[in-house]
């Protein structure tokens, strides 16, 4: 069994394809991974923007809470739509592309991508950031950490979508059962104690308001706790992964997603209320995150808490996978388009698109590196692309029961249309409460990724034009070509290369750098070895130019002489036979030049139509 093999599993066919599609036990730890994970820090977004009104913030984040649970219903019941309508994966993009156009479409695309990008970088920077606040020595290796974790998850991930629910699954309903169980207790102890529990650890003491309830931090901190709603759109987006019937099996892993996250998201608000816990200044000596006071007061420091923490940071570090399962199918639906490049298409050895994989790892890397693995002044960004992307696919939704027509189309009509109104009206506010804190960056990085699209296409759209509709075979003017081959002195590799190419022509042009002696010595051979041979089979004679070059310069004379010799010719294919080295080892082609290679690409981009290269390789066998 090879390396590759044992890191990414072996190939599966084509015919394999339905063994790895998934159920809701799956599908819950690989599409909603994200979604859930924000449990953890959207409402703590929200409480840290609320510090300012002290204990006043706390009673206020009930009714934020409430405010981001309808809104993630109505999402919720849009999506279900979305999912029925759209069986072969209905996300933003494609959505948007039939029913509002396709500049509607590049939008919610750029959307998504970034919303994607930042899901990746800024999961794998939480749960790395959670873990250096437990262990404060490991501050130093933040940038290792967060690299290491998306390695561990591109990797995983390129072993398919069913290995990847396999083993994320295990710590994923480990944080599920955590969080509600906290809940569960929390509540009891509530209620038993008539709204006023007894901390088993008291939470920090709130301060003192420091400034009036207004309605612009309202609107502030609500937008932070609309991070929450992040990853919601994934189930849409890949629904071809899920077992037959796959809209079925969808629509019930959505239910589960966004049913646990309600129950968490309102419970923790609950409790945070009936607690008196609030946010700490982040970044601050005796920081503590929200959910770590809240374990600590319901239950203590005791295995329970350790468990829970446990699970919240590796969940915090892997909701990466979120983005990871729903960036390639995002992106081969626009490379199908030709908006992006091909090969984000293609699916790879485990039935995943590998490409797709792969450049969300670099862009997530490269955010990592640029940011040093703190990701702190990104999250601002977080909430726009997402939202963005919820209202392009709810009013396409509109416009396509508007099409179809039918029963319960009226139905389905509105209850998009207040997704689309209400998530419209989301994104406003966002992007005016995050403005000045970095959500300006979306105003550019979007349209910049629809320039990229708009290149790719026009590039693609000019290659059809010029490589289409050529008609029938054209048969006229075949002549053998003028075949060239570059000879640095006699050998078995130019032996074989003569032979092919006096097979493809009669006229054979043999071309040798001359810089030294051996250009004598090839000279004088070369009756005998080759003019001799030719003559008694009756074949054309090759002819031996020798390029004079003063400075040692071997790849430029023979490209100019190759391109004079074009411009000489005109209407003749001029056919370049370029011997090399193979070696079956790849670290000992290091010991060879790579001349052959560095001639090949400047013909290739110097020439024209009428100059074809052919390689002529010699297998090392020994």
């Amino acid at each position: 069994m090879s390396l590759t093999d044992v890191l990414l599993g072996r190939p599966l066919a084509t015919e394999e394809e339905k063994a790895e599609r998934i159920g809701p036990g799956k599908g819950v730890p690989i599409f909603g991974l994200d979604a859930l994970s924000s449990a953890a820090y959207g409402p703590e977004a929200a409480l840290t923007l609320l510090i300012p009104l002290g204990m006043a913030g706390v009673a206020h984040i009930v009714p934020i809470s409430v405010s981001v649970i309808i809104l993630l219903a109505i999402v919720y019941f849009s999506y279900r739509q979305t999912i029925m309508a759209y069986p072969q994966g209905g996300g933003s993009y494609t959505v948007a592309s039939e029913n509002l156009g396709v500049w509607a479409g590049l939008l919610a695309a750029a959307s998504l991508m970034v919303d994607y990008i930042l899901t990746a970088a800024v999961g794998i920077s939480a749960g790395v950031g959670a873990l250096i606040s437990a262990v404060p020595s490991l501050q130093k290796h933040t940038l290792a950490l967060c690299l290491a974790i998306l390695i561990v998850v591109t990797l995983v991930n390129l072993r398919g979508v069913s290995e990847a629910g396999g083993i994320f699954l295990v710590p994923t309903y480990l944080f599920i059962f955590c969080l509600l169980a906290m809940i569960a207790l929390g509540v009891i102890k509530t209620l038993a104690a008539g709204g006023h529990p007894v901390p088993v650890v008291p939470p920090p003491r709130l301060g003192g308001a420091t400034e009036a309830v207004g309605i612009w931090l309202l609107l502030r901190a609500f937008a932070s706790g609309c991070t929450a709603m992040t990853g919601v759109e994934a189930v849409s987006n890949g629904v071809m992964a899920f077992k037959e019937p796959a809209p079925v099996t969808a629509r019930s892993t959505l239910t589960a997603v966004i049913g646990i996250l309600m129950v968490m998201l309102g419970g923790i608000a609950f409790l945070c209320k009936a607690y008196a816990v609030g946010a700490t200044p982040p970044g601050e000596p005796g920081y503590q995150s929200v959910l770590s006071q809240l374990l600590a007061a319901i239950t203590g420091n005791g295995i329970f808490y350790g468990v829970s923490i446990g699970s919240i940071l590796v969940v915090l570090a892997l909701s990466a996978n979120t983005a990871f399962a729903d960036f390639p199918r995002l992106s081969r639906a626009i490379a199908q388009n030709g908006f992006l490049p091909h090969g984000l298409a293609i699916r790879g050895r485990r039935l995943v698109y590998t490409q797709g994989v792969y450049a969300l790892a670099l862009l997530a890397g490269a955010l990592l590196i640029v940011f040093g693995g703190v990701t702190d002044k990104l999250i601002p960004l977080y909430a726009v692309g997402a939202f963005m992307a919820f209202t392009f696919s709810q009013a396409g939704m509109v416009m396509h029961w508007r099409r179809v027509r039918g029963p319960g189309s009226s139905k389905s009509m509105f209850v998009n249309g207040l997704g689309a109104v209400a998530t419209g009206l989301t994104v406003i506010i966002v992007l005016i409460a995050k403005f000045t804190e970095g959500a300006w960056i979306t105003l550019l990085l979007i349209p910049g990724l629809i320039l990229m699209m708009v290149v790719v296409k026009r590039h693609y759209n000019r290659v059809v034009e010029e490589i289409d509709n050529c008609g029938r075979l054209n048969i006229g003017g075949l002549t053998p070509p003028l075949v060239v081959i570059t000879i640095d002195r006699w050998n078995r590799i130019v032996d074989k290369g003569l032979r092919f190419a006096m097979s493809m022509s009669p006229d054979v042009l043999a071309l040798h750098v001359d810089y030294g002696q051996e250009s004598d010595t090839l000279a004088s051979q070369w009756g005998e070895l080759v003019e001799e041979p030719a003559r008694r089979a009756g074949l054309a004679v090759p002819r031996l130019v020798a390029i004079k070059s003063p400075y040692r310069f071997v790849i430029r004379p023979i490209l100019d002489c190759v391109l004079d010799l074009e411009k000489s010719n005109p209407g003749r294919q001029i056919a370049v036979l370029i011997p090399e080295l193979v070696e079956r080892r790849w670290y000992m082609n290091l010991l060879h030049n790579h001349r052959s290679t560095v001639l090949k690409s400047l013909l290739l981009f110097q020439g024209d139509q009428r100059i074809t290269v052919i390689n002529i390789p010699w297998y090392l066998t020994r």
